[in-house]
């Protein structure tokens, strides 16, 4: 064989082993697109999937999200919006962040999680904020762009005064919007989205179903013929209402991505608290629903399906909104396990894992700061004044038994030093 020639073999040769190296086991390994979508004010009473709640909507779309991937069934957020928002952007727990309650300000100097993951991956990802913020009180100036999200547009205060009536904020400049907020966000994320010639990441967050109730257009849900909603009137047609249409246009931002684009996005769906006390179902009540350390206010849903996730059904490892940070960091190619408060779950969608131990949560408003703490059989609620609750999970899920009053507290002191020691552990 001449040398020319046996050259050419030989790098053709390599050539070839090199692409088979890239993909020895078949699967895809470019960088998957992130889709992060954030319910506001949805509990576990108010969705399908869980046994909590006897009224149930009408989500095919979010049904077809859980059953093709896996559905987490304990799930801690905060108790208000403002906090879990602020969790996962930093993956620190409030009380490092000062965001304690609905509300409370973010400073900018908080590096966020998009910004993390450009660092770690080169630049890799296009990011976007599309819809609530409610970090900034009514600054529009102070956004997600000043956290190093390339794109923001949408709703920077906590409430909409009217869903058809509502300020949009985009480049720091605010204008009146008119069109239905759920519709418009989804028109806003489909149109940036198709924008993208690179791996992005878009953190999409309705204001549904939050208050104030009202009636959404009619082809969206399936509640009826629904009256302007006045004080007074049952407001759970119209909070099922809102759900719906939040599902309609789920489904039509799925419908707009290619297959090939839809096959390489990572779909994640969870609630920022628990369901608002005006519709709160049982065995939730207005004292333990969204507000509340109680598990009607902080365990919520979260599922996540598509690209690189392997299994299905329910997931019962603890996970935090603060592990959303390392998570998603993870998932877009950050070699990170643990940063800050947050512990990656991501190798949980492939196969059984446990990250965390101990899942806790915080309440600081101007009526009182509280604590909570579980290890997944048993969970300690503590305030500022030392007074305890202690509650079996496993018996009493719905947290109607308090073993410090009903029991001898001394038989609990091993459980009690062990929450405790973890609790002092994380509040040093």
């Amino acid at each position: 064989m001449k040398k020319g020639i046996f050259v050419l073999v030989v790098c053709s040769m390599a050539l070839m082993l090199a692409c088979t190296d890239d993909n020895i086991d078949g699967a895809d390994h470019s960088p998957p697109n992130i889709l992060l979508i954030i319910a506001d004010d949805l509990g576990k009473d108010a969705l399908n999937g869980f046994s909590e709640g006897s009224i149930k909507p009408n989500t095919p779309n979010l049904d077809s999200i859980r059953n093709s991937g896996l559905s987490f069934s304990n799930f801690w957020s905060s108790p208000t919006c403002s906090p879990t928002r602020a969790t996962i952007l930093t993956g620190k727990y409030g009380y490092r962040t000062g965001v304690k309650w609905a509300g409370d300000l973010l400073n900018p100097s908080e590096k966020s999680l998009q910004k993390y993951i450009n660092e770690e991956t080169d630049n890799n990802y296009a990011t976007a904020v599309v819809g609530k913020w409610h970090l900034s009180g009514s600054d529009i100036s102070t956004n997600p762009e000043s956290f190093g999200i390339d794109y923001y547009s949408g709703l920077i205060r906590g409430e909409a005064q009217s869903y058809y009536n509502w300020q949009l904020a985009e480049d720091a400049q605010g204008s009146l919007e008119t069109q239905y907020s759920t519709t418009k966000f989804t028109d806003l994320a489909i149109d940036w989205i198709e924008d993208q010639n690179q791996p992005w990441f878009m953190w999409l967050a309705y204001n549904a179903p939050h208050t104030p109730f009202h009636a959404p257009p009619s082809a969206m849900h399936s509640q009826g013929n629904l009256p302007n909603y006045e004080e007074g009137m049952d407001p759970m047609p119209y909070y099922m209402a809102a759900i719906e249409a939040m599902d309609y246009q789920i489904g039509r931002l799925m419908q707009n991505l290619t297959p090939a684009e839809k096959d390489n996005t990572v779909i994640i769906f969870m609630a920022d608290n628990g369901t608002p006390t005006e519709v709160a179902q049982l065995p939730y009540t207005n004292g333990t629903s969204k507000g509340s350390l109680y598990q009607g206010g902080i365990n919520v849903p979260m599922f996540i399906s598509g690209k690189g996730v392997g299994r299905t059904g329910i997931a019962d490892n603890l996970v935090l909104s603060t592990d959303m940070f390392a998570t998603i960091a993870a998932i877009a190619g950050a070699s990170v396990t643990e940063i800050h408060d947050s512990r990656s779950f991501s190798l949980s969608l492939s196969q059984e894992h446990t990250s965390r131990a101990y899942q806790y949560a915080e309440l600081t408003n101007s009526n009182a700061e509280k604590w909570v703490i579980s290890n997944g059989n048993y969970k300690l609620h503590e305030n500022a004044n030392g007074n305890q609750e202690l509650y079996n999970l496993q018996s009493d899920p719905y947290e109607q038994v308090d073993l410090l009053e009903q029991t001898d507290p001394m038989q609990w002191q091993d459980v009690l030093n062990d929450l405790l020691t973890e609790l002092s552990n994380i509040r040093q």
